[in-house]
């Protein structure tokens, strides 16, 4: 299993580019009341407006959460339209140098009416136009020279005209050619496009039209077909409320079971992985803790309406609240619980090892969350080697939001700080008094 301990201590920095077809979504916010007196719809009262990049570029804004160098290739339109989708990007970080206007092409906007948190209609502004053939040559030219500066590969194809087989082709060999992980999300019923790629992952609508199977067709026998079609290395079903399946050639495909949450919409959840995969593979990480960590991103997605990001902290707190034994943290593993306490209010009590025996600190833990109940609680050992056992049992106590052992390198900002010493609780007023304890253990 995945844990929390595993990902803040192996993630990496990565250097990521972005291929795909980019889109400005605008999300057009209000409230129905009435229904209007020309037709039978409902007039929407427009309370705010939101635009955002959106297909590739939602992919984008997800890897710059996650901390990633972002590069994009890419085509917008010589309009009004595409200067402010390159700007957009350009504000959240990324390296839009290479996001080429195409002559005769509109940029897509895709605009969203809600009301309620519930979408009323969607109107498309687009039309797919093939990519021309010089800008065709100028993408390769720059992939050729720029290709091996990056860690990570990560194509986002929407069927939009801009992914020509012959660059499909050529970026795949270049990321084989230099070992540099090539990972899909696809479109349309011929896969054999993308052959030659690290992962593609389509979800299970698409894999049955690419597969060409009766609808009979049994889930290995679809992803087999796609490995024989593909030659890709991975192939990644994402199966809805089914999880994901995971094939590789020569072995049965195994499941991942989804992280199950409160669905309120399911818009840019693909996205989401990508761009979760695309960390983590360009980490290093092996497939299945990829595939794992993913599922979490997903999960905290779909709670939330429209295209969202995901971040660090946002990642920890769900993996710490499904895991209990995610709740202690060493020397070795404090900046994941920086990155998840980072400007948050919490509390922290000092113990003693010998502490755990002691029902007074147990009394202690419930009278400060009773007392404060709106700040975590950080549960801090002041010596080493507190029992095992024990360790599993206060993690599993709801009062105690985390737990960290002995270390003289606590950076970390509580608002109240507590040493629990002989029966008593007493407040102190900085860090360093509860880490001057610490030292003289």
């Amino acid at each position: 299993m995945v844990t929390i301990l595993d990902v803040f201590n192996e993630l990496k920095p990565i250097k990521a580019l972005v291929i795909g077809d980019f889109v400005l979504d605008r999300y057009t916010k209000g409230k129905v009341d009435r229904i209007s007196p020309e037709a039978p719809v409902p007039v929407l009262h427009v309370l705010n407006q939101e635009d955002l990049p959106g297909m590739s570029g939602n992919v984008v804004l997800n890897l710059l959460a996650f901390g990633a160098a972002v590069s994009i290739i890419g085509r917008i339109g010589n309009d009004m339209e595409g200067k402010y989708l390159s700007e957009l990007l350009t504000a959240k970080g990324a390296d839009t140098s290479c996001l080429w206007v195409q002559d005769q092409y509109q940029t897509p906007i895709k605009q969203r009416l809600i009301a309620d948190a519930q979408q009323l209609v969607r109107i498309d502004h687009e039309e797919v136009i093939s990519l021309s053939s010089p800008l065709e040559a100028q993408i390769l030219e720059h992939l050729n020279d720029q290709v091996e500066t990056f860690d990570v590969i990560a194509i986002s194809d929407y069927a939009k005209g801009f992914l020509s087989d012959k660059l499909l082709s050529h970026v795949i060999q270049l990321g084989n050619k230099y070992q540099i992980p090539v990972i899909i999300d696809p479109k349309g019923n011929d896969f054999s496009k993308y052959q030659g790629a690290t992962l593609i992952k389509p979800n299970m609508l698409e894999a049955l039209t690419a597969a060409k199977l009766s609808k009979e067709a049994t889930l290995e026998q679809i992803g087999q077909k796609l490995l024989e079609v593909t030659s890709c290395k991975y192939l990644m079903i994402t199966r809805s409320d089914k999880g994901i399946s995971l094939f590789r050639k020569g072995e049965t495909h195994c499941d991942f079971p989804v992280i199950r949450k409160e669905v309120v919409d399911v818009t840019g959840a693909g996205d989401t992985v990508l761009a979760t995969m695309t960390v983590a593979l360009g980490s290093g990480f092996e497939i299945e803790r990829a595939i794992e960590l993913s599922n979490y991103a997903a999960s905290l997605v779909i709670e939330r309406l429209g295209c969202v990001s995901v971040t660090f902290p946002e990642l920890a707190k769900r993996m710490i609240d499904d895991q209990v034994e995610n709740k202690i943290f060493d020397e070795n593993h404090l900046f994941s619980l920086q990155q998840f306490l980072e400007n948050k209010e919490f509390m922290i009590l000092g113990a003693k090892a010998s502490d755990v025996f002691d029902v007074s600190l147990l009394m202690s833990i419930q009278k400060l969350k009773r007392d404060r109940e709106d700040l975590p609680l950080m549960l801090y050992f002041i010596d080493q080697n507190p029992p095992e056992e024990y360790l599993s049992m206060l993690s599993s106590f709801e009062g105690v939001d985390f737990i960290v052992l002995h270390t003289t390198r606590l950076k970390l900002k509580p608002t109240d700080i507590y040493l629990h010493e002989g029966k008593e609780t007493v407040p102190l007023k900085l860090l360093e008094d509860l880490l001057s304890h610490t030292q003289r253990i």
